[in-house]
């Protein structure tokens, strides 16, 4: 009988850049590495939308997309997200079309909505949970799984200065449309059906029929969830970077779902990995994590070059308020030995009801990183060979 907590195991790259290498190293280092993955039977790699911070060089993931295919013959490749307040969904359709073109059937396009600052003062308020959603003010443990309170919200200023500016750099000037409205354009393009609000029909030819799946990302029970359950498409839900969310995104999508692109929910769950051949090995391999997530979450200049494990700053050293910053990503990161990170992966598949878990792992040598991703292949139980795609039925927008 086959374990029901060994399900596919996907991976969320960065192209992490790390302190002493340069992003043109990291890029190359990513597309290595799909290489690696595609040979230790992981079921597809994504690559994330981050524009202007030092450590991360996946700024186009349909370009890294593009790449990794070309290298490899059975994983898939897509995006991890597509942020929809930066490219249209036309242009990201367009873009991954092109690519499913010349890898059918190996291709994914996850699409997300970014963080867009106000036009006034104040950060923006996150969506309201869903109603039933369970309330936690504290920390809570569901059924061995550790679910943190959300980050203090003090440095939500930094975070909207540097946006603001980053919009400016970035001449993103375009107000998208509402959510369901964006992701209806693509669906109705690739089925050969859109027509805008006056009846006008439009199609894309590398969108139209293209061999491509449409996926959601979330970090919260709000919109993203619910449409994506209502449009029954699968859904990327965060518990890497919004662990005290993760719990009510899927229920949400759950409560939502209606068949549509998918005859029933799927639903795959991110979690930051790290794995070394001992728990002692990863935890000192995983001593810069926290000040990567500062940089993130309070720095000025988004997230810094993967520092050096002998620079890292010391958890007992570190100032309370920085901790209470970083704790939630720190807390449920899941770093150690194969044996400890598989039972603790297994937990969360049984929480959650992931029917996938997309990995992303986080080291200053990329060979570390390399080493995680096959210690962790191989305790899992990854194989070789064709992975099916997500069941889906055929659109009929």
């Amino acid at each position: 009988m086959t374990d029901p907590t060994r399900v596919p195991l996907s991976v969320l790259d960065l192209a992490l850049v790390p302190e002493g290498r340069t992003g043109a190293q990291a890029v190359r280092d990513a597309v290595d590495l799909a290489v690696d993955l595609d040979r230790l039977g992981y079921r597809r790699v994504w690559y994330a939308e981050h524009h202007l911070s030092p450590g991360v060089g996946s700024a186009s993931p349909a370009v890294l997309a593009a790449a990794a295919a070309a290298r490899t013959a059975r994983i898939r490749v897509g995006s991890g997200a597509v942020l929809l307040s930066t490219t249209s969904p036309l242009v990201a359709a367009e873009q991954f079309g092109t690519i499913a073109a010349l890898h059918p059937g190996r291709v994914d396009l996850g699409l997300g909505r970014a963080f867009t600052p106000p036009p006034g003062g104040g950060a923006r308020r996150p969506a309201p949970a869903p109603a039933g959603a369970a309330e936690a003010s504290g920390p809570r443990v569901v059924d061995g799984l550790y679910v943190p309170p959300a980050p203090p919200t003090a440095g939500d200023s930094v975070l909207r200065e540097r946006a603001l500016a980053q919009v400016a750099v970035l001449g993103a000037s375009r107000t998208p449309a509402s959510f369901r409205e964006e992701l209806g354009l693509v669906l109705g393009l690739q089925a050969g059906t859109f027509a805008d609000g006056s009846g006008r029909r439009f199609v894309s030819p590398p969108v139209q029929g293209a061999a491509f799946d449409l996926w959601v990302l979330a970090s919260s029970g709000g919109e993203s969830a619910r449409v994506a359950g209502e449009l029954g498409l699968p859904l990327a839900a965060n518990y890497h970077v919004s662990p005290s969310n993760t719990l009510d995104t899927v229920a949400a999508y759950r409560a939502a779902f209606r068949p549509g692109v998918l005859a029933e929910p799927y639903v795959v769950v991110s979690a930051d990995v790290l794995v070394a051949d001992t728990t002692e090995r990863a935890r000192e391999l995983a001593a810069p994590f926290a000040d990567w997530v500062l940089s993130i979450r309070r720095g000025t200049d988004g997230a810094i070059a993967y520092p050096r494990p002998a620079d890292a700053t010391p958890w007992a050293e570190r100032a309370e308020d920085e901790r209470a910053v970083v704790a939630d990503r720190v807390d449920t990161r899941v770093v150690g030995d194969p044996a400890t990170v598989v039972e603790r992966l297994e937990t969360l598949v049984r929480v959650t009801g992931a029917d996938e878990l997309l990995v992303t792992t986080a080291a200053h040598d990329p060979a570390d990183r390399q080493r995680s991703f096959a210690l962790l292949a191989q305790a899992w139980g990854a194989t070789e060979g064709e992975q099916p795609r997500v069941p889906a039925l055929a659109a009929s927008r």
